[in-house]
């Protein structure tokens, strides 16, 4: 009996082919053209790189300056794109001579210019760093001013935000947000979103983009179809929206539509969710079970709902692909193929690269996705449409213009830029129109015969802003400070005798260990207690300052859904939407290092509660 070996197989039946036109299924040799269009639809974060033989594991050394080996490969594989994030940022010199180290590797290898892409919200989601830049309060609290304001504020922070961006070399920003926040529970959107109406959010969202992209600025809508209704973070999970077709139309896709109808969006980010009445295909995941389509991945959504039916003629980007929502899923080929096929133009974070020996996983990458679009897995024709779609845009932005400008006038212009007095003049503003009172049984203005306050926040960093601010507008004020993230600081109830008046804050939800910003909170971060341990201190501090006559104030600092819960035992309610606060440290005059916190939103709630300003904002969301 004669045995053949595989190899041998092989070459048997591909000298049949040759006879049969019969093929032995063998890699497509590759295409330098096909290669090229897919390393333009892929966009990389930088955040991390480390050299192979560093013993760090994970890596997490940040790259703040271009390092040889990831210069080489920009110049080789030629890439769409970057995204950078608050671990790249340091000064401005540092940031533009980053960015245009990344421009300088791409024409170094032959290609054109790539998309240096941030996520600037504003508000929750900043990325420059606090000194620098002007932050805003964010999305809701601009939906809080629009009973007064109409589109002011969303037509300034889009103007501010892509000044000072362009200025530092970036043409691309991952915003606005044009989700519908119609979930209390919504862990990963909240006060990102306008609000809970969704023509109030497409006028804000449509007044944002246009400011943005006016100046020069790619914008992005996100996260389409609507990530506004999820009690499940995309990051951790994939989460599920059970809205009818007329609901979705009414609320989710209002704000893209009215945006797609009424400007010329660059870009729209995917979401990593399912919704099962738009596409409810199921798909095999890499531990066997079948799933329904996230939209990331559906065709039905992005190509026929998205560009069909509602008429999008720009960019589609994917949310990050390393997100669990993906990654949990699919092995990394398999979705950049599939996010392709369903008709995204960009995948966005397939893979990190942290070492040099990272680097060659790349260019597989590429070279089995081209591979996929050699043998038919991915349609020549739509690939080559979207290369182009991408390089239209790319030329329309003249995103090659920044390096005719010598770095040194470019950091030059960006001093005058970022942070301007005018910028930070109209921060305060925002902060001022956005504060909203709930309620009030006659606690505000704080009275002459309050002397003692005690104040009971969620941490170490906003306990200081807050106390600054009041001191600062009150100097008569005795003020204790607490705060309720550690284990150890436990209530002292009977402090309360003594004390005129509580003032008590909350952020729900909770509030990432990235958000504390203190070393005194994030080094006690393993005895943080729980958010069920702070409501619970918090109620039991507020009942028992109701019982003891007391007044008592209750601030929400991001969502303000949890009012009804306090509002028996409150006298006054405020909310402010968000709580940004920036480190500044100086010398007193006996030689001693000074810190101190302060930030737009804790002047605001000074100012309102010593009667400076009125509060003139209204809720954006319903409270029960």
């Amino acid at each position: 009996m004669l045995i053949r070996t595989p190899h041998a197989l092989c070459r048997v039946f591909i000298f049949l082919g040759l006879l049969m036109s019969v093929s032995c299924a063998v890699k497509t040799p590759e295409d330098p053209a096909t290669n090229a269009i897919i390393a333009q639809k892929l966009m990389l974060d930088l955040r991390y790189f480390c050299a192979d033989n560093q013993v760090q594991k994970p890596c997490r050394t940040p790259v703040t300056t271009l390092p040889q080996s990831l210069i080489n490969m920009i110049a080789d594989t030629g890439i769409g794109g970057v995204i950078l994030f608050a671990e790249n940022l340091q000064d401005t010199a540092q940031i533009l001579t980053l960015n245009q180290s990344i421009q300088r590797a791409a024409i170094k290898g032959g290609h054109g210019p790539v998309f240096i892409a941030i996520d600037q919200e504003g508000g929750r989601v900043v990325r420059l760093p606090q000194n620098l830049g002007t932050s805003f309060a964010g999305n809701m609290a601009i939906g809080a001013t629009f009973a007064q304001h109409g589109d002011k504020y969303a037509r300034i922070t889009g103007n501010i935000m892509a000044k000072e961006l362009l200025s530092l070399g970036f043409n691309l920003n991952f915003a606005p947000t044009v989700d519908v926040n119609v979930n209390p529970q919504n862990p990963v959107i909240n006060v990102r979103s306008f609000g809970e109406d969704p023509n109030i959010v497409a006028q804000l969202g449509t007044a944002q983009l246009v400011a943005m992209q006016a100046q020069g600025m790619i914008a992005t809508l996100k996260h389409f179809p609507g990530h506004g209704d999820t009690s499940v973070d995309s990051h951790t999970g994939l989460p599920r929206v059970e809205h009818d077709l007329a609901q979705i139309e009414r609320v989710d896709l209002k704000p893209f539509q009215h945006v797609i109808d009424n400007a010329d969006p660059g870009m729209i980010m995917t979401a990593h969710i399912q919704y099962p009445q738009l596409d409810n295909s199921k798909f095999t995941a890499k531990d066997g079970s079948k799933v329904i389509l996230p939209a990331t991945m559906s065709r039905q959504i992005l190509t026929n709902i998205l560009r069909g039916k509602m008429g999008f003629k720009g960019i589609i980007v994917s949310d990050a692909l390393n997100m669990a929502g993906i990654a949990h899923y699919y092995k990394q080929t398999e979705a950049v193929i599939q996010t392709f096929s369903a008709g995204t133009d960009i995948a966005l974070m397939p893979l990190s690269i942290r070492r040099p020996s990272d680097i060659p996983k790349l260019k597989q990458l590429i070279s089995n996705v081209a591979n996929a679009v050699q043998t038919g897995q991915l349609n020549a024709i739509e690939m080559q449409a979207s290369a182009q779609r991408i390089a239209n845009l790319k030329s329309t932005y003249r995103l090659s213009q920044q390096l005719a400008v010598p770095i040194e006038k470019s950091v030059a212009n960006a001093q005058t830029v970022l942070g301007a007095l005018e910028h930070k003049q109209l921060e305060q503003q925002l902060a001022n129109h956005s504060i909203v009172k709930i309620k009030n049984n006659g606690v505000f203005p704080i009275n002459e015969s309050v002397r003692n306050v005690l104040l009971v926040m969620p941490d170490t960093t906003k306990c200081m802003g807050l106390h600054l601010a009041l001191k600062r507008q009150l100097s008569r004020l005795n003020i204790q400070c607490q705060g309720l993230a550690s284990h150890s600081d436990r209530l002292e109830l009977q402090a309360l005798q003594g004390v005129d008046l509580i003032i008590a804050a909350d952020i729900t939800p909770d509030q990432s260990l990235a958000e504390l910003g203190g070393m005194d909170d994030i080094q006690g971060s393993s005895e943080r207690s729980t958010k069920q341990q702070q409501n619970i201190q918090l109620l039991n501090l507020l009942s028992t300052a109701k019982d003891l006559g007391k007044h008592t104030v209750f601030i929400s600092l991001r969502t303000p859904y949890n009012s009804h819960v306090v509002a028996p035992f409150s006298d006054a309610i405020l909310a402010s939407f968000s709580y940004r606060l920036t480190r500044w440290e100086y010398m007193d005059d006996y030689g001693r290092l000074i810190t101190q916190y302060q930030g737009p939103i804790f002047k605001a709630l000074a100012q309102v509660l010593s009667g400076d300003i009125q509060p003139t904002g209204h809720l954006p969301v319903t409270i029960h």
